[in-house]
């Protein structure tokens, strides 16, 4: 099964961002692995590290690579899938009064 992901590769001088889409073939009903992202930026010619799993973060293991970093926007395997907006629900919890 075709996963396509949709990344932001982040320039630091000027300030720019670029995005850009990979393809990873996994199981049906899976998501890739963050080893199988690592490879698929490699053959694109970005060399990165995990930086954070959670953002799906990836940082460059040269540190005299043009770019600062790359962030994995979006998973798609076709299949509709809901990705929850941490940031946005810690926003909401703040705003809205609680229900007792």
């Amino acid at each position: 099964m075709e996963c396509i992901v949709h990344f932001q590769v982040i320039y630091p001088q000027p300030q720019e961002r670029k995005t850009l889409r990979g393809l990873i073939f996994v199981g049906q009903g899976q998501e890739p692995a963050t080893n199988q992202l690592v490879t698929m930026f490699k053959d694109m010619g970005f060399n990165v590290r995990l930086e954070d799993e959670a953002q799906l973060l990836f940082k460059p293991i040269d540190a005299s690579a043009n770019f600062e970093f790359i962030r994995v926007t979006e998973l798609d395997t076709g299949e509709e899938v809901y990705k929850e907006d941490k940031d946005l629900k810690a926003i909401l919890e703040h705003l809205l009064p609680r229900r007792f």
